[in-house]
Formats: C-alpha cells, structure tokens, sequence
C-alpha cells in the first residue's frame, strides 16, 4: 500500500488543467468540488484553493496541504476500484478554515460520490 504522492501523480500540464475545466465533469460534497476526466494512463491530481475565499497566501497554502494529505491517505479507495487514467482535480470552496478530520471525511465521501459516478458510465 503506497501512501505517496509521487511526481508522477501530480497535475502539472497546463494543457491538461485547462482540458480538465473545459471539458471535466463535476462531483461536489460541500465543501469540496471534484472536477474530472478521463484522459492518459495514470492518474494525475491537484488541488486548488480560491484566493477570493482566502485572501492570505498562508492560508490557501494550509487548506491545499490538508487536501494533498486526505488525497494521499484515500487514494487506495481509487486503487482498489481500478480507477485509472483519470484527471482529477479537487477544489475547497468554503470560506471557513478546515480541519484535517473534516477534509478527510468529506474526500472520503467525495470519492465515494465519485466511484458512484464513474460506474455508472
């Protein structure tokens, strides 16, 4: 079991990103946002927090390495199901500072939501 968040996972291409929002569908449970796509191999994730909501770069930094670690440790719940070559990104749109039990329950339920979505299709 790879608890990692390697290179190789992380959404860098700003091609991709701007594919991923133009073309992505959406899974939300408050307070987050997942946007994907089902593009390449492997999967790719990033997150992203809107400096509307957090106008204090400390801030946006704290709430994007809550969301990294939650990623990082319910990442196994996409493993297990084969889901793989998918672009995903994931969004904090609250205007409260979280706690990690809180984002970590909620990426749990949005994947969840997700896996839902996925087999569906």
């Amino acid at each position: 079991m790879d608890l990692s968040y390697s290179n190789k996972e992380k959404l860098k291409s700003k091609k991709l990103v701007e594919k991923l929002f133009n073309e992505g569908k959406v899974v939300s449970v408050f307070p987050l946002r997942l946007i994907y796509l089902k593009e390449g191999d492997a999967n790719k994730v990033g997150v992203s927090v809107s400096k509307r909501n957090f106008k204090l770069a400390v801030d946006r930094n704290r709430v994007k390495r809550l969301l990294r670690e939650a990623y990082r440790h319910n990442k196994n719940m996409l493993i297990d199901n084969n889901v793989e070559g998918y672009t995903l990104m994931i969004l904090y749109i609250s205007k409260d500072l979280p706690d990690y039990d809180m984002v970590n329950s909620k990426t749990q339920a949005l994947f969840f939501k997700f896996l839902d979505k996925v087999s569906d299709s």
